[in-house]
């Protein structure tokens, strides 16, 4: 019997997405009070150099019993494939969306799914493989860690989504390995943008080349995750995959870091918050210096290189008992190796910086490079990449909304770029769900502003970022048909095509002679006039503006000179008398 959580830790760890055997109550639940539309418009917007590029879209069905779906190449139609004869079958239908032109979008239209991925390759196809199960047929998914597989020498990437009656949510994931750049921006309803930047264009060679120096420092092996084809780099694996082609990778490169932690917690607390309903625990080591204890609870032994980098296995593996709070504290634990900050911060996640992340010698390199080539720092980098402190910033690299109205997908780079003019939105200190470890893709009907689950790399979690958007509405509200209609392209324009077209303008016309000669002189003029405003005070406009209106008053009175004989001036010279206390001119 398996449940969705099960399915979708299996497709993480062997690349094949099966339907869950016990379905639960989701299309009931779906039928009633859905916050959001059954069908959502995607953009798949092509900035890469290549005219040949193609789009998957797979996962499980909620309407349809979560069984396995993928959509159709016109981008519009569902694939609900059938049990195969024998494992490894071929896809009867095709499901290779054809991307535009490099600079264009390919709008399709997806309907609630958990498990979603939207695949990308260059160049070339994918090829997808149907297995069988008891609950319906599996789909044998690319493999980045299997030579064998007919993916594996071919230029492609994902990202992830979960769309169901509650929201959308989606992330950019590194977790695997670093391919093609992709970003992320989804608009609501309301007009609010969420933005993740992902990489630009040379974001990979970056990566690869930055892996290279690591290793030139500490011989640790980083240069083993580069993976190259015919002499270009291909992609950059994750350490976990890494250590799948070599066992003996990193397996001594936290030792040392590991037995200074122990010896750190023999006195010293280390406090957890849970940030659910445990609250904060404190663990010390024990007395053997063998085990992290945290008294009522349970232990954690000493983490190898693979549990520390893959996070699901001996020391972070469940356990018999109190098996979702330990595995909530070994999270944070995890999050902290992978991050090196347990010997400066024994308060776990709650005063962590992101600054101070990954300044320790023995650190995961991998995270650090791979975060400071996106443009925007963000991206999941290794399971729980996602840990954050209450009012923290993200470093998961999502976006979500209850209430979305377009979302583009961008594969290339050319739409990374950061939301810099927004700040990020702190936690809450009230009505939020904290972290918990099971992901659930019931659909259930939630209230957004206390239950929402949407961690697709591990597990169930509070809104460690406030779930509204920086607001960026429109002057005007459109119709909503119209908005279904078009809403993938209002959210290109504003975000691709304004971005490159304001850019070349700009560089166009600084360079013409009509900007040299012409238009900066005039707005020399007109800033020098604005800052001579701006720096008067209001008494001197005041009393300038007093004399002028002073001037006109005489001038139209006939008491100021316009004629030849000097008539008016006399009379001025008559009506004036002299104060004898002051010296004050009296009219």
């Amino acid at each position: 019997m398996s449940t969705l959580d099960d399915v979708l830790s299996r497709q993480k760890t062997d690349n094949v997405l099966y339907p869950p055997t016990i379905k639960g109550r989701t299309t009931e639940t779906l039928k009633i009070g859905s916050a959001t539309e059954s069908n959502l418009t995607v953009g798949l917007f092509n900035s890469t150099a290549s005219s040949n590029v193609y789009a998957y879209i797979t996962g499980l069905a909620i309407s349809n019993d979560n069984c396995l779906f993928l959509l159709q190449a016109d981008g519009q139609t569902p694939y609900y494939p059938t049990s195969p004869q024998s494992n490894g079958s071929a896809l009867s239908s095709d499901c290779a969306i054809a991307l535009g032109a490099p600079g264009t979008t390919r709008n399709v239209t997806i309907p609630y799914i958990a498990g979603g991925r939207i695949w990308f390759c260059v160049e070339n196809k994918l090829t997808f493989l149907l297995n069988s199960s008891p609950a319906g047929p599996g789909l044998v998914e690319p493999s980045a860690s299997n030579t064998a597989d007919p993916n594996y020498h071919l230029s492609w990437d994902f990202c992830e989504f979960t769309y169901n009656s509650t929201q959308l949510y989606a992330n950019i994931t590194y977790v695997d390995f670093v391919s093609l750049p992709i970003s992320l921006t989804l608009t609501s309803t309301s007009g609010n943008t969420s933005h993740v930047g992902g990489l630009p264009s040379n974001g990979l060679e970056t990566i690869c080349n930055d892996l290279k120096a690591q290793n030139a420092i500490d011989n640790a092996g980083w240069d083993k995750l580069v993976i190259t084809n015919s002499g270009t780099n291909l992609r950059a694996l994750s350490p976990s995959n890494g250590i799948i082609f070599d066992p003996n990778l990193f397996s001594t490169y936290w030792n040392e870091y590991i037995d200074t932690v122990w010896n750190k917690y023999i006195s010293t607390p280390l406090v957890i918050d849970t940030q659910f309903t445990w609250s904060l625990t404190t663990g010390y080591t024990s007395n053997d210096r063998t085990l992290l204890s945290f008294s009522g609870i349970g232990s954690f032994p000493k983490p190898s290189s693979t549990d520390i980098f893959g996070a699901n296995s001996g020391a972070f593996a469940p356990q018999a008992s109190n098996t979702d709070q330990l595995l909530n504290i070994g999270a944070r634990l995890d999050a902290a190796f992978n991050r090196s900050t347990l010997l400066i911060n024994a308060d776990q996640p709650t005063k962590e910086v992101v600054n101070t992340y990954y300044t320790n010698a023995v650190t995961n390199h991998y995270a650090r490079i791979v975060h400071a080539a996106n443009v925007d720092g963000r991206g999941y980098c290794f399971p729980y990449d996602d840990v954050t402190p209450e009012g923290g910033v993200d470093q998961s690299g999502f976006v979500n909304d209850g209430s979305p109205a377009s979302f583009l997908v961008c594969v290339g780079g050319a739409n990374a770029y950061a939301k810099r003019e927004v700040e990020v939105q702190k936690i809450q200190d009230t009505g939020l769900m904290k972290r918990n470890v099971s992901w659930d893709e019931s659909g259930e009907i939630l209230d957004l502003d206390v239950g929402e689950k949407r961690d697709l790399e591990k597990g169930e979690h509070l809104k460690l970022l406030s779930e509204a958007g920086p607001s960026t509405s429109r002057t005007f509200k459109l119709p909503p048909f119209i908005e279904r209609l078009i809403g993938p392209q209002l959210a290109v324009s504003s975000t691709v095509y304004m971005n490159l077209i304001t850019v070349n303008t700009a560089q166009k016309l600084q360079s013409s002679p009509f900007h040299t000669e012409r238009l900066l002189p005039v707005l020399e003029l007109v800033t020098r006039f604005l800052a001579s405003v701006v720096s008067l005070s209001i008494r001197t406009i005041i009393s300038r503006v007093f004399i002028v209106v002073f001037f006109l008053l005489f001038y139209f009175l006939g008491l100021l000179p316009h004629g030849g004989g000097g008539e008016s001036q006399r009379r001025i010279m008559e009506s004036v008398v002299t104060g004898s206390a002051n010296g004050t001119v009296v009219i």
